[in-house]
């Protein structure tokens, strides 16, 4: 992504993204320490929201607790689907840049009716729908978005989650390590990528996004579509070599999240090699594919990587003569409450 030219930055998409990295620098990991205090007494948390509100923010999250062993007992679901659950003895938080997305403002309409009161929320706004049914209401510091694609907010919702997360199991380190997270995150939504590989991202049939069920490509997957207006798919863990190779095509493109070292020779043989596909990396270390190289997170690549992802999506809607800021179809509320 070029910082200074034109065709870039005209783009409310682009400077919504370029401002993230000081969003990250800035952010506040302490704000929610008492929430997180009450959280831990009821040691069960549901995280619910509506696409990227939830994607990223609450799937990272997850994924984090599980590596790290945390006791808290962690679960994410849409908010629909969580209405069927029996949620008396669980915290519920709820993130909606908006705060006026209807299926998680009906799920907490209907937790109150129950008497629920571990009910808190995140919106990007104050005063907001959902915030009035929430017990502790939070607003993100990023300020509204220009473009109808989530960037900077949803960035922002993961780090409230981490940092919240890491308050719940007393060990908060967010804090320390958000300078060099700032810098890394910079550095991979603005590396060069290279003509040939914007090429041929541009002329794809499909473009899948293989990777963990940690939330980063699942949303790039989501982004793919509002963004370059192609078609994409996720391909979670080695899903791009276990049937679906089938009916795919040598126009393809997968780009995989952080490769499995001890897949890279199935996906080669499998979609290289039997697809004829390109395959593209994403990833801190060399891989026998075509690789964007980012620097390494640790624990916190899935924001790396999302800025590489990022990046990637930007140049391939340049490519292409898109309008990023304004989907055809695509809403900023996908699906406003109305009452």
């Amino acid at each position: 992504m070029n910082t200074t030219d034109e065709r870039y930055f005209r783009f409310a998409l682009v400077r919504d993204m370029l401002e993230t990295p000081e969003i990250i620098a800035r952010f506040n990991p302490d704000q929610a320490i008492d929430v997180a205090e009450e959280i831990a007494g009821t040691g069960r948390l549901l995280l619910t929201g509506e696409g990227s509100s939830r994607i990223f923010p609450a799937k990272n999250a997850v994924a984090q607790a599980q590596r790290q062993g945390w006791s808290l007992e962690l679960h994410t679901e849409a908010g629909r689907q969580s209405k069927e659950y029996d949620l008396s003895d669980w915290a519920v938080f709820a993130l909606s840049n908006s705060g006026r997305t209807a299926e998680v403002i009906e799920l907490y309409q209907s937790l109150r009716e129950q008497g629920h009161s571990h009910l808190f929320s995140l919106t990007a706004f104050p005063d907001s729908k959902l915030g009035s049914l929430a017990r502790r209401a939070f607003v993100l510091s990023c300020g509204p978005e220009g473009a109808v694609a989530a960037t900077k907010s949803v960035i922002e919702q993961a780090l409230f989650h981490r940092a919240m997360l890491e308050h719940v199991a007393k060990r908060p380190v967010l804090g320390s390590r958000l300078p060099t997270l700032s810098d890394q995150f910079r550095e991979a939504l603005t590396t060069p990528i290279s003509a040939e590989l914007v090429d041929k991202l541009a002329n794809a049939r499909t473009i899948y996004w293989a990777g963990r069920n940690d939330g980063v490509a699942e949303e790039l997957t989501l982004k793919t579509n509002e963004i370059t207006r192609k078609r994409s798919d996720f391909l979670e863990g080695t899903y791009a070599v276990h049937g679906i190779e089938e009916v795919m095509d040598p126009s393809d493109v997968v780009i995989w999240m952080d490769p499995y070292a001890g897949s890279m020779t199935k996906f080669e043989d499998v979609l290289v090699k039997g697809v004829k596909l390109t395959v593209i990396a994403v990833s801190s270390q060399p891989t026998p594919f075509p690789t964007i190289r980012i620097p390494d997170g640790g624990d916190l690549s899935g924001f790396v990587q999302m800025a590489a992802g990022w990046n990637l999506l930007v140049e391939i809607g340049i490519a292409l003569g898109i309008n990023l800021d304004k989907p055809e179809r695509a809403r900023k509320v996908g699906n406003e409450f109305v009452g």
